[in-house]
């Protein structure tokens, strides 16, 4: 059994509601690691996006004037010693 991913189900059943009280000791317990914080985060930001509605409808213009500011943005060079995206690191954690 992969200890890793039964901690990752706990919190996740636990971030959704749906831990039994007889495994929340062992929920509460992955939350006390840096994964476990890192998998809280993950999953509830899963959760906020699913839960999240659609906006208004966005002006005439909205799209080409986006593209223009984008294009006026200077470049920017990469950094060697960069931590990795906050978009690589919940899939790294939910997707070993």
């Amino acid at each position: 059994m992969d200890t890793d991913k039964k901690l990752r189900e706990h919190i996740s059943a636990l971030a959704d509601g749906a831990l039994p009280d007889s495994e929340r000791e062992l929920a509460l317990a992955a939350l006390d690691t840096d994964n476990g914080q890192a998998a809280w985060r993950a999953y509830h930001l899963i959760g906020d996006v699913l839960r999240s509605t659609p906006g208004g409808d966005l002006s005439d213009g909205f799209g080409a004037a986006l593209a223009a500011r984008l294009a006026a943005e200077p470049a920017h060079a990469p950094v060697a010693a960069q931590a990795p995206a906050l978009e690589d690191q919940p899939a790294a954690i939910i997707f070993p």
